[in-house]
């Protein structure tokens, strides 16, 4: 169970968290951005322009097999799924199957990656849902943003939400009416009216920001 820690309100007057869903932010990779997102860049663009404290990063993961299940009160070991998937391709597999494990591991190397950079992952295995007889893989994050949105609230006196899905709308109007102050940095083609009605000046474009975050080889 989590502790919930008492902060003296002093102490977080300068404190801000960023929390990022990248379902939203970065739905379709370069492909839908038209640019590589440089993530130590992005790192290092909210600790200069709001001072922010912890960036939590929210995505989903396969697990294909690896033994996990949500109830456990510990992350996701991304260590020991990589391990997991490399031990996998030791095997005997299909062209299929072996591609999708390579991918596998390419991402999981991704998440590693981030890590050592400095975000907290938020890791959600992800669900196969079939549509029409087609495989459909969701890792809906919103609900475990929302919730550490709300469990770290006596932590920071702002925010930086990187997302623009408008479910987010009724917590965000919370957390400003208890007096935090919220900040919206998205893809303003993806963002909700709402998200902008409430964020109002302090709404950024991610998109301005590609020169500054592009990913350079």
């Amino acid at each position: 169970m989590y502790k919930k820690r008492k902060i003296n309100s002093r102490s977080i007057k300068s404190v801000c968290y960023a929390f990022i869903d990248a379902a939203n932010l970065f739905y379709g990779g370069a492909k839908s951005l038209g640019w590589s997102i440089d993530y130590q860049k992005l790192l290092g663009y909210l600790k200069e322009k709001f001072k922010v404290k912890k960036a939590f990063y929210y995505a989903g993961v396969e697990l294909n097999g690896f033994p996990y299940s949500i109830l456990e009160t510990k992350p996701i070991n991304l260590n020991k799924l990589l391990a997991f998937h490399r031990e996998k391709l030791s095997g005997k597999l299909s062209e299929a199957k072996l591609l999708i494990s390579q991918k596998h591991i390419q991402r999981i190397k991704f998440y590693r990656k981030l890590e050592k950079f400095g975000y907290i992952m938020r890791l959600k295995p992800t669900k196969i849902y079939w549509e029409e007889e087609k495989p459909i893989k969701k890792a809906n994050c919103d609900v475990d943003m929302t919730f550490d949105l709300m469990r770290y609230m006596e932590q920071y006196s702002q925010a930086v939400i990187l997302s623009g899905d408008g479910d987010f709308a009724v917590v965000i109007k919370y957390l400003i009416g208890k007096e935090r102050k919220i900040h919206i940095l998205a893809r303003s083609e993806r963002t909700a009216k709402e998200i902008k009605q409430l964020a109002a000046k302090k709404f950024m474009d991610f998109n301005y920001l590609r020169e500054r975050l592009k990913y350079e080889k």
